[in-house]
């Protein structure tokens, strides 16, 4: 476990933090453009950066600082300076920088609870998205436009929690990977699909948005062009963005599981359209907060639609907190700040998001109880031959 651990701690921080020294070491030598010719030239060596020095110099430098995650202390390696150039590093790089498999327990401890949640999580949510598609495609009144995004909906919470455990099986199936090296075809596939199912995921929450605000505008038709629309940006757009960001990496950052994103121009083609997807979203939510305001305004609606509206309104406001609207924080934070809190909120609560959406879109709908308990009555029936006259007057209730 702490092998794992400590993999995922490398693959998260050892790339940006090396990408962050190569920029200010380059910066640094284009200071020192004006330096003399004599001695050793200032030169970044993928580790460490390294100064003019003159000849006969000794040139000590440390370790980058995040191998300080690992270890109390990180070494340090050196260089001579000759008439011939820069001697090599002693001692070596792998030998300075070791990683020890022993890190802290606290670490330890937090990242193996945070993996236990999410995986229970995703768990939970998979299995009751699966039972509210069921139940909405096997009833036949339940079959409408609004039932028809929910699925949507539903089917791209189940594709990221299978997603998230195919990348989980593929880049951490052994406590010996090393995923600094890792590059494979199996890693880079999870990869890519673990983005297109979260991008879908967010694409279909802003459909949500968009038929919510649609419904209270009175500007949704029920016909098939609009569906088809919904459909083609909730699965569709994102194929484009995941197809643009893997040619990027296959031509310009090929580099090992494609998993590692942090300081790539590339990673904005996929965070971009979800960064937009999430502000379009909330401001459709606080659009649709201005105009459930208006509506309940006692002076502006009549007094049969009130009940309406206030039961619409109690629905949204119980929507609100599943549209994405908390990942509105850290969407605009660089992607290494507070990476602890980070992970607790995009890992341990996303991954119940989906139980979420599934009670509140589908078991606590009136619609889908009604049904439920027509089939019951009728089951009943069927079984014993005997139903009560207020369950024959319930029956000839209909949802619509």
């Amino acid at each position: 476990m702490s092998r794992l651990i400590g993999g995922i701690l490398l693959s998260l921080w050892l790339p940006q933090t090396l990408e962050r020294e190569e920029r200010l070491c380059h910066q640094f030598i284009a200071e020192q453009g004006n330096t003399s010719s004599e001695g050793c030239q200032p030169f970044w060596d993928a580790v460490a950066c390294w100064p003019h020095a003159a000849v006969g110099e000794t040139v000590e430098r440390g370790c980058p600082a995040v191998f300080s995650l690992f270890r109390n202390n990180t070494g340090s390696v050196s260089r001579n300076c000759t008439s011939g150039g820069w001697t090599r590093a002693f001692p070596p790089y792998h030998i300075a920088c070791s990683v020890d498999d022993d890190i802290p327990e606290t670490e330890q401890s937090y990242f193996a609870t945070v993996k236990r949640i999410y995986t229970v999580g995703y768990s939970i949510s998979l299995a009751v998205l699966a039972v509210a598609v069921f139940i909405l495609l096997l009833f036949r009144r339940l079959r409408c436009a609004r039932n028809f995004i929910h699925i949507q909906l539903f089917i791209s919470f189940i594709l990221k929690a299978v997603a998230v455990f195919i990348k989980d099986a593929t880049l951490f199936s052994s406590e010996d990977t090393n995923h600094c090296t890792l590059s494979t075809f199996a890693c880079k596939a999870s990869v890519v699909f673990c983005h297109y199912c979260v991008m879908s995921n967010f694409f279909w929450l802003l459909v949500e948005a968009l038929y919510l605000n649609s419904l209270l505008l009175s500007s949704f038709y029920h016909s098939r062009p609009c569906l088809w629309g919904f459909s083609l940006l909730g699965w569709g757009v994102p194929v484009l963005f995941i197809v643009m960001w893997i040619g990027s990496r296959v031509y310009f950052e090929d580099t090992e599981c494609w998993d590692i994103n942090e300081d790539s121009p590339y990673w904005w083609i996929i965070k971009g359209p979800i960064v937009v997807s999430i502000a379009v979203n909330f401001l459709l939510l606080m659009n649709i907060i201005r105009i459930l305001i208006q509506k309940l305004n006692p002076r502006l609606i009549q007094f049969n639609n009130s009940s309406q509206y206030r039961r619409l309104t109690k629905s949204t406001l119980l929507l609100i907190p599943l549209f994405g609207t908390h990942y509105m924080v850290f969407n605009f934070l660089p992607d290494a700040f507070n990476v602890n809190l980070r992970l607790c909120i995009e890992l341990c609560m996303g991954s119940f998001q989906g139980l979420l959406v599934a009670i509140l879109y589908c078991f606590l709908n009136q619609e889908v109880q009604k049904e439920l308990h027509m089939q019951w009555l009728r089951w009943l029936e069927r079984s014993y031959g005997v139903v009560s006259p207020a369950a024959k007057c319930s029956q000839m209730d209909t949802p619509f």
